[in-house]
């Protein structure tokens, strides 16, 4: 009887082990298993907030295109200005990093700023206050200029920051006759064109217009 006690009590006690073994073990996996939920987590978290805010950013970010005016040289129009202004709550917009778009379905031109052209950017126009009498035309085939309207912070006042926010005006002027349009003299009568100014982030500001039948007496256009 007292043997058979002893081994019972043996029994007992190696069960107790074995249970107390296996508890520890779904302790520690429960607790490996919560540390990836909670580490998981914390990276589903920060990448829903950058995408909220890149989200955020493109949908209120962008460039309103709200007036367009050509000058005309010979049967041509040379050279074309492009006002913008950025959208209702966007956020600022680096015109260093902005591409227009510009074709007549005949050919299709890429442009950007060029900072070290800096005769390209003007916070005026010039002492005449003629808008195409500055000096922001004397570009290459790949370059737009800026002529700043209105910037009440300073924010694009220099070409190595031209940076548009609420509240500024700006002109992007282009040399249609540099950028090769009819064999180098510009946009021509009737001529259908299209195009669009791309921010680095946010939409872009379209545009379409046709060209006068007749570009006769006037000199400057307005087009859009």
């Amino acid at each position: 009887m007292k043997f058979r006690q002893v081994l019972k009590n043996k029994d007992v006690g190696a069960i107790g082990i074995g249970a107390m073994i296996v508890f520890i073990a779904m302790v520690l996996v429960a607790g490996i298993a919560a540390s990836v939920l909670v580490q998981t987590a914390n990276k589903l978290e920060i990448q829903a907030m950058q995408t909220g805010d890149q989200t955020t950013a493109e949908v209120a970010t962008g460039l309103h295109v709200f007036d367009i005016e050509g000058k005309k040289s010979g049967s041509y129009i040379s050279n074309l200005t492009i006002s913008i202004k950025p959208r209702a709550g966007s956020q600022d917009i680096d015109l260093k990093e902005t591409i227009v778009e510009l074709s007549d379905g005949a050919r299709k031109v890429l442009l950007t700023f060029n900072e070290s052209a800096t005769w390209n950017f003007n916070t005026s126009v010039d002492s005449d206050g003629q808008v195409f009498g500055t000096s922001a035309w004397n570009q290459t085939n790949e370059e737009f200029g800026i002529l700043v309207l209105e910037d009440a912070d300073s924010s694009c006042s220099s070409a190595s920051t031209p940076v548009i926010n609420r509240g500024d005006l700006v002109m992007l002027t282009i040399s249609c006759s540099t950028c090769g349009f009819n064999s180098g003299n510009g946009l021509g009568a009737r001529d259908d064109v299209w195009g669009q100014v791309l921010p680095e982030d946010g939409s872009a500001g379209h545009f379409a217009f046709r060209v006068p039948a007749s570009l006769s007496a006037d000199t400057v256009y307005d087009l859009y």
